[in-house]
């Protein structure tokens, strides 16, 4: 373990049975998210087996700064340091700008000390680093207002008329539990082929709702006994975070699905105290970029950062002409090679 000391502040790696300090710190901290929480490491190392390389920095026998990092590798071997795998937010969490750059140029040393070839930092706020930026994406953050009943009386005319009718036409009811995870796991596989893209193991689910158990919340929409959309959502203080979700095929042009799903959950927050809703975040080329838009949400742009070795930015994504080919080859596969395959896949796209 590599421990540096300068100005009165110490970095060092941290350590297993530090993560109820950790996790104090980030829940404490105005800009602590719940991918900073440990949790998040222990189900990516667990169901990846990604090597966890959290760096936390000290002053005397204070915490004031974590940045938690990852060593993952590529489908043809290569390695970068991600902060975080298969999160939207990440980064350095601190006191100051000076942990900030401590931080970082750890995680710079630590890039070149492994032979990784990039080290990426997925920060909510900008940090005012200097590194290689890229403005592919955004989030969608609102406050929840004070009533259910307000939920529907901001949306956009249009999603409105549209979750109105799911709801009195349609009769589409919201339900929650855990037991719906298997419906959220197919759907969620079956728009990810559709998009040309691998989803994620039954274990990534799994593990998420064995670290966080009543932190995570999987809901369901249904017509009578019929599946249509299913999300997962996280609780952190009063932010409910909308993350991974699927429909039914079909479901969103024949039921209005996705208004509805929408609409109901933020309905379901503000009935339990939430005051706070994260859309997440989405490509500025996507689907799901407009939708979340078209549902009353204002983009904020999300500061992903790279400290670079050799090459470019990673740009393995829907948005790059040159992944058209598999994209295609990948939404025709049948459900269960995609399903076996996306398994293999998923440990490579972080």
């Amino acid at each position: 373990m590599t421990v540096a000391v300068e100005a009165g502040i110490t970095v060092r790696a941290g350590l297993p049975g530090e993560d109820a300090r950790r996790d104090a710190y980030v829940r404490a901290h105005p800009r602590g998210t719940f991918f900073h929480l440990a949790g998040w490491r222990r189900m990516v190392e667990s169901v990846y087996g990604h090597e966890p390389l959290d760096v936390y920095a000290w002053r005397g026998e204070q915490l004031v700064g974590v940045l938690p990092l990852m060593l993952c590798r590529g489908v043809f071997g290569g390695r970068h340091l991600v902060s975080m795998p298969y999160a939207v937010y990440g980064g350095p969490l601190v006191d100051d700008a000076e942990v900030a750059s401590r931080l970082v140029e750890e995680g710079r040393r630590l890039t070149r000390e492994l032979s990784a070839s990039y080290l990426e930092l997925r920060c909510f706020d900008d940090p005012a680093l200097d590194l290689v930026r890229t403005d592919l994406y955004c989030t969608f953050v609102q406050e929840l207002p004070p009533e259910p009943a307000g939920v529907l009386a901001r949306m956009p005319k249009k999603a409105r008329a549209e979750a109105r009718k799911a709801r009195d036409k349609h009769k589409l009811e919201l339900s929650c539990g855990h037991w719906y995870l298997e419906d959220l796991q197919r759907m969620f596989l079956l728009n990810k082929r559709q998009l040309g893209s691998p989803g994620l193991p039954a274990a990534h689910f799994q593990g998420l709702v064995d670290q966080f158990e009543r932190d995570v919340y999987v809901h369901l929409v249904r017509q009578g006994d019929k599946p249509l959309a299913a999300v997962m959502s996280f609780a952190y203080d009063k932010t409910l975070i909308a993350y991974y979700a699927g429909t039914q095929p079909g479901a969103d042009r024949a039921y209005s699905a996705s208004n509805f799903l929408y609409m109901a959950l933020q309905e379901w927050a503000v009935e339990r105290g939430f005051r706070v809703f994260d859309f997440c975040r989405s490509r500025r080329d996507s689907g799901a970029f407009e939708f979340k838009k078209h549902q009353g949400f204002e983009p904020r742009p999300l500061y992903y950062l790279y400290h670079l070795e050799r090459g470019k930015p990673p740009a393995f994504t829907p948005s790059n002409p040159r992944t058209k080919v598999l994209r295609t080859a990948w939404s025709n596969l049948p459900l269960w090679a995609a399903r076996g395959l996306s398994n293999r896949l998923a440990r490579f796209l972080p």
